[in-house]
């Protein structure tokens, strides 16, 4: 027994929505899978090339002053857009003088020490919080909340580390902001997304928690510590209301805060005619400014691209979870 259909019962191939601008629509695509317009897709370049040199054109005029010669600098009548005369003086001259070379190691072991202990803190008390049956997981938790809106105050924090002697000391750029409840809960909420079947199995296999949190816990979490690693690295090396709030000798100052004496305040480097002419406000010791400044943004920008590709992963998926 045979079957048949009706020709005009079965839609046409492309029986599809017809718009007003004559393009067709799949009847089950929704609206934002749609085939883009040339309208659109020109609209969307403009922006993005606009965006795009909004945020490069000034990094480009920096990093070309810096390259460039006094006297390029007085013929442009400040920032350079057009190559000439390039050179590395201002780099000799701020590398060469002591201080700025010096605030740079200052900057470097400062965030490596305190992005290393931060991170480390920052894993054990996220998965010490993440465990249900931890002890006090739940005071603690909501103490860690109170710090989020209510800090102790600029002169209490101050008395604090005088009485702990650590004025002038490197650990008063470290300890202060050692934690943050906010990247803690990050952390606990993607700890808590870790299915807790795996961790019961290895617990029922002898394991305990210092073998669970380094042999299954950290692995599995490499995106979002690696972001939370990024953001206490970026936050040290940026950082400088610490060092000029704790650090009166200018020794042990790290870049940012070089940056801003030297750079944003006209200050003068000793024995450096450039920076002479920055503090009476000449356009000639602008390379020296921009070559610092480049100093002080170029770590960043080169380890960046490399945690960059965890963002998604690890700051959404961490802040969802849970």
């Amino acid at each position: 027994m045979s079957i048949r259909i009706d020709p005009e019962l079965v839609p046409a191939p492309d029986d599809g929505v017809r718009r007003k601008s004559g393009r067709r629509r799949h009847p089950l695509r929704p609206a934002w899978d749609e085939e883009p317009s040339r309208a659109g897709v020109t609209v969307k370049a403009t922006v993005l090339v606009v965006v795009v040199l909004t945020v490069v054109f000034p990094l480009y005029t920096i990093l070309l002053t810096s390259l460039s010669t006094r006297d390029s600098t007085i013929r442009a009548g400040g920032m350079m857009v057009w190559p000439d005369e390039l050179t590395w003086g201002a780099y000799s001259t701020i590398l060469g003088g002591g201080i700025v070379t010096r605030a740079m190691l200052v900057s470097i072991g400062v965030t490596a020490v305190g992005t290393l202990i931060s991170t480390a803190v920052s894993v054990l008390a996220a998965y010490g919080l993440s465990r249900t049956g931890s002890l006090l997981h739940r005071p603690i938790l909501f103490v860690f909340l109170i710090t989020m809106f209510f800090g102790a105050g600029l002169i209490p924090t101050y008395l604090l580390v005088s009485t702990l002697g650590l004025i002038d000391s490197y650990w008063a750029l470290i300890l202060p902001g050692a934690v943050s409840a906010f990247n803690i809960l990050i952390l606990r909420n993607f700890f808590q997304g870790i299915d807790a079947g795996i961790l019961d199995a290895a617990r029922i296999d002898g394991a305990g928690d210092w073998r669970i949190l380094w042999t299954i816990v950290l692995p599995m979490s490499k995106a979002a510590t690696a972001v939370i690693a990024l953001f206490y690295g970026v936050g040290y090396w940026n950082a400088f209301f610490n060092a000029m709030l704790y650090i009166n000798d200018n020794t042990k100052w790290p870049l940012q805060l070089v940056l801003r004496s030297y750079v944003l305040q006209g200050a003068s480097l000793p024995g450096s005619q450039d920076m002479g002419d920055v503090a009476s406000g000449a356009t000639t010791g602008l390379p020296v400014q921009m070559a610092v400044v480049v100093l002080a943004v170029l770590p960043i920008v080169l380890v960046y691209p490399f945690v960059q590709k965890h963002f998604t992963k690890g700051v959404i998926a961490g802040a969802i979870k849970g």
